[in-house]
């Protein structure tokens, strides 16, 4: 017999997974935790049993692995990290002669009631060799979840490589992940299937609360999200019901949920949306009952230089208790008492609390700002589109040209278009009609020599006057004085409307946060945990699944923030529905967008393919600097396991992975030959790859994490428009020249609607505590040294970009890089380690993964 010692590291995170019925939705009992007792350590420790399987023996009566007797768990130590506990145990067992190495755990927990993060175990063995099994995974008692957990070693296995012993228990693990498409799924149970969105409406509460469901029909296509199996609504047998107004413990399998400590984070600091949300009261928080503000200077001094006057308690708190959970009701309570209800100074106004308003400045954040991946190099002109053709004449831009003429500066690409009409004209008549007051806009921009954007014309659109009518455009020229100049900041006022509501439902929302979860699902069902591939995108799926379950329950719902702050209102989720009809996968990778975009022209003498059409684009510059990093990462980690094309063709997992995302994760497009990539080479596994890994983390932080800085100012971001640009000769123009800018603030959301807006966008533009950044990952995810080796260089080849972003934004010539505004871009800045601050707003860092 030979002995083998092991240390069992037990991560116990939590405020409320642990120790008795603890839901997600439970964040009282925070730092009072004592979870390890003599008496309750004791008893979780009797009731875990660890077993080895064997991967070099074969049982043949059982076809998996010879399989060990059970350990003991001896000397368990308690440490103290920050909120959590780690508990480290020597783990004995005796192997019999011959049994081999060990390539797989079994454990089970024979409790009743206390679940328990298993992080890691590491076996030594005879001859100094160790295996590890890296297992960051809540266990949850037999007695619920009635299967046994089987954890593999670090080694990957390509399926055609997996040693007999493991080949059954691979297969295994797949089948109890994907279930059986039937029931309501509980929290312990970890099973990946797919849905349409059809939990968006709330028709039993009345027809104004129903939504399409989309997903699954030519009219509303769509990606699809994580099965719960919610009972349906009593009124509509096809969409499921919600129980609580609020509801934050929407089924996500257990090893796709926040950590406990970053769950309490997260609804601490969403406290204020809350509040704001659910307490139409919230409005008696300012002072009088005046709706807007009355001045800028009395907006900034209200929202960031004072602190507010917090809501009466009693009121508050008597209203909260009927609409959300208690546990949810006494957290907000504490916090109210706590904290002052004060906004930090957005970027925008930090430096100069009137640059928001050049004309600069305005279109420097078409390439530095929230939604730089929309702006596209124009091509013809006169511009057309479904509706007829624009407006806009060479006389009327031609002005301010510098000397060009129209087809001079196409021809030589230097005009430029933001184009936020043709996908609005056909819902805009409706979106209208909810109280709002919102065109349709064409934004015409030239290039000047130094490399800035100059906005020469911006149309906005009105439907006309019934159906097949002429649309009614009108035409506003920058200006510099007087009441032009008026006139024209209302109009780039509704430019950024537009633009607003296009970035969070569309840039962000849509691109990433709905786009990355089908293909998580898809891996979770058809990837092992131990496919090479598994292992290279599993840091990159890490928190999506959550962050989008809770958007679907606050966010995105009938009823919901967005609908009361976007402009959108309820046809937002509709809208988004229509351009995804649109949406094609390869068009995602950066370079694509590009080219697509005309911004950049084919170039092979560059790792990218392409080169910019000028170099003083801030995202697209630094943007195609990551790209490069990850594609040199992943074209070498794809090489070293797939030696051939023909290795990735009969991989019969990944082909399964990636046939699941096409014909039932992004279902909807199944049958757009253009959309995806043929998984039928290694340079199309590493393209695909890159592209995923882009979406998920650069081009999520580069539209995510500016949001603060920009948006937190209503002024230069608001998210709805309540009056229209008056004529001349009006009544509403005559108001207007009285007082502009008292006609621009009631033209943007008022105080309550602002207030939302604010707190939802300091929630979403903040890092948690325990982000992992693009180039790092816990240790023990793999043993293969070379390809440490390789991830290594990929760290230090985004540190290479980290310092390339330095110098330009040292390069004075180098003009979007700061603007008037003075706000540095350092959105795809990969780390935040160099500030001292591990959370919170820092305008930088790339998170691995879509991950708030």
């Amino acid at each position: 017999m030979q002995k083998c010692f092991a240390k069992l590291r037990q991560k116990i995170s939590g405020r409320f997974h642990l120790f008795g019925d603890h839901g997600v939705s439970e964040p009282a009992t925070r730092g009072t935790l004592v979870i390890y007792r003599t008496s309750r350590r004791s008893s979780l420790r009797k009731c875990i049993s660890i077993r080895l399987y064997s991967v070099t023996h074969l049982d043949p009566n059982t076809g998996f692995g010879k399989l060990s007797g059970e350990a003991s768990l001896q000397n368990w130590k308690k440490t103290k990290h920050g909120e959590n506990d780690t508990i480290t145990s020597e783990v004995v067992m005796y192997l019999e002669e011959g049994f081999g190495t060990p390539g797989a755990i079994e454990v089970k927990h024979l409790g009743q009631h206390q679940e328990f993060f298993l992080q890691s175990l590491t076996l030594d063995l005879p001859h100094n060799h160790s295996v590890h099994f890296e297992c960051n995974s809540w266990v949850y008692p037999m007695s619920k979840s009635n299967v046994d957990r089987v954890f593999f070693s670090n080694t990957s296995y390509l399926p055609s490589q997996t040693p007999a012993a493991l080949q059954s228990l691979r297969e295994e693990e797949l089948r109890n992940l994907r279930g059986n498409g039937r029931g309501k799924r509980e929290k312990w149970e970890r099973i990946y299937d797919y849905d349409r969105y059809n939990d968006l409406g709330e028709i039993d509460r009345g027809q104004s609360h129903a939504r399409p469901i989309l997903g699954g029909s030519n009219a509303y296509p769509y990606p699809r999200r994580c099965r719960t199996g919610r009972p349906l609504s009593n009124k509509d047998r096809m969409t499921e019901s919600r129980s609580e107004i609020i509801n934050l413990d929407f089924y996500v399998p257990p090893d796709d949920r926040f950590s406990p400590t970053k769950l309490s984070e997260f609804i601490s600091n969403s406290i204020r949306a809350v509040v704001h949300f659910v307490v139409p009261e919230v409005k008696s928080v300012f002072e009088g009952a005046v709706k807007n503000f009355e001045s800028f200077e009395q907006m900034s001094k209200d929202l960031y230089t004072a602190h507010r006057k917090p809501v009466a308690e009693t009121m508050v708190m008597g209203r909260l208790k009927a609409l959300v959970p208690k546990e949810l009701h006494d957290e907000i309570g504490r916090v109210m008492k706590e904290n002052p209800f004060k906004f930090p100074i957005p970027q925008v106004i930090a430096a100069d609390k009137n640059a928001w308003r050049s004309d600069e400045e305005f279109a420097r954040e078409m390439l530095a700002g929230l939604n730089p991946a929309v702006i596209r190099c124009l091509e013809t002109f006169p511009i057309a589109g479904r509706g007829g053709r624009s407006s806009i004449t060479a006389t009327q831009v031609e002005k301010n040209l510098e000397g060009l003429s129209i087809t001079e500066a196409v021809t030589t690409g230097r005009m430029f278009m933001l184009d936020h009409h043709e996908y609005l004209m056909p819902y805009l008549r409706r979106i209208n009609e909810q109280g709002v007051c919102i065109y349709a806009s064409r934004t015409l921009f030239l290039l000047r020599h130094d490399h800035t954007l100059k906005p020469v014309a911006i149309e906005l659109t009105l439907p006309g006057g019934g159906a097949g009518s002429e649309e009614i455009n009108r035409v506003f020229l920058p200006a510099s004085k007087g009441t032009e100049a008026a006139l024209w900041q209302l109009a780039k006022t509704h430019v950024a409307v537009n633009d607003s509501g296009h970035h969070q439902l569309i840039s962000h929302w849509l691109h990433t946060h709905a786009a990355v979860e089908p293909f998580i699902i898809a891996a979770r069902r058809q990837l092992s945990s131990m496919h090479p591939i598994y292992k290279l995108l599993d840091p990159h799926f890490k928190d999506t699944m959550h962050i989008n379950s809770l958007a679907r329950s606050i966010l995105l719902n009938a009823g919901g923030i967005l609908e009361r702050t976007m402009y959108l209102g309820k046809y937002a989720m509709e809208i988004s529905s229509a351009i995804y009809k649109s949406w094609r996968f390869r068009d995602q990778a950066l370079p694509a967008d590009l080219l697509k975009r005309n911004m950049a022209v084919e170039d092979d003498s560059v790792q990218s393919g392409v080169r910019l059409r000028f170099d003083d684009y801030p995202y697209a510059a630094d943007g195609l600097d990551v790209w490069a990093a990850i594609d040199t990462w992943v074209t070498d980690y794809c090489a070293y396991f797939y030696r051939s094309d023909a290795s990735v063709v009969s991989d019969v997992e990944l082909q399964a992975w990636w046939s699941e995302v096409r014909e039932v994760g992004h279902g909807d497009k199944r049958d757009d030959a253009e959309c995806w990539f043929p998984l039928d080479s290694v340079a199309n596994l590493a393209r695909a790859i890159t592209t995923l890994i882009w979406i998920a983390s650069a081009l999520h932080a580069a539209v995510n994490f500016g949001q603060y800085g920009y948006a937190g100012y209503p002024p230069n971001r608001p998210t709805r428009c309540y009056k229209f640009i008056p004529y001349e000769g009006t009544p509403e123009f005559a108001e207007f020249l009285r007082d502009p800018d008292k006609y621009f603030l009631q033209m943007i959301p008022d105080r309550f609607t602002t207030t939302l807006g604010i707190a939802l966008i300091e929630v979403l533009s903040g890092h948690t505590a325990d982000e992992v950044y693009l180039g790092q990952r816990k240790e023990g995810w793999t043993n293969d040294r070379e390809v440490l080796r390789m991830f290594e260089r990929f760290g230090e080849s985004l540190r290479q970009v980290e310092k390339r972003i330095e110098e330009r934004n040292g390069k004075r010539r180098l003009k979007n890089r700061f603007g008037p505004a003075r706000v540095p871009y350092t959105l795809l800045f990969t780390d935040t380690s160099n500030l001292g601050v591990a959370k919170g707003i820092t305008g930088r860092g790339i998170p691995n993964s879509v991950s708030i």
